[in-house]
């Protein structure tokens, strides 16, 4: 059972509408990776600048550090989803190389990757407003993403509480 779900995508494929819900029903923690942005970084996007390898570099190693202090809680009792033992992380970690630096080989971690067509995206992407992401980041994103080849890998036209249920489905397998 993992202590982790590192819930990654792109932006608009519902990473932090998915994450509420599952931290919600599994009793978990959710946190936004994007609150752990430094303020160079959320201008620097504000700008609609995408960020850089060495601009994500050191918001990468403090998630990483989320991760780790999740999964040094002790192990005493933690049997099923109704314990608040553990943490539901949405996290772009857009290429191999974020995910080695955020997850690498720590047991402990389920990654579920939130795909989707770049049109129901830009669809998404057009009803909702970010603090710093504009839209026109998207194609960045997509032109940096490197689907994750282990892990859960879900396609988001599903509904958020249908996408909920496929990865409380997997995880109990």
């Amino acid at each position: 059972m993992p202590r982790v779900i590192l819930l990654m995508g792109v932006m608009g494929s519902g990473k932090t509408t998915v994450g509420r819900l599952l931290a919600q029903r599994l009793n978990w923690s959710f946190e936004d990776a994007d609150t752990y942005h430094p303020q160079s970084n959320i201008d620097k996007m504000a700008r609609g600048v995408a960020l850089t390898d060495f601009d994500r570099r050191p918001w990468l190693r403090t998630l990483s550090d989320v991760i780790d202090a999740w999964l040094e809680v002790e192990d005493a009792g933690f049997e099923s989803f109704d314990q608040e033992a553990g943490l539901v992380l949405a996290c772009s970690a857009l290429k191999q190389a974020y995910r080695e630096i955020l997850v690498g080989q720590k047991t402990g971690v389920q990654i579920v990757f939130l795909q989707g067509s770049e049109a129901l995206l830009q669809a998404r992407l057009s009803l909702r407003e970010h603090a710093f992401m504009p839209k026109a980041l998207l194609h960045s994103q997509l032109a940096t993403l490197e689907a994750p080849k282990a892990g859960l890998t879900l396609d988001i036209a599903d509904p958020p509480e249908a996408l909920v249920e496929q990865i409380c489905a997997a995880l109990l397998a």
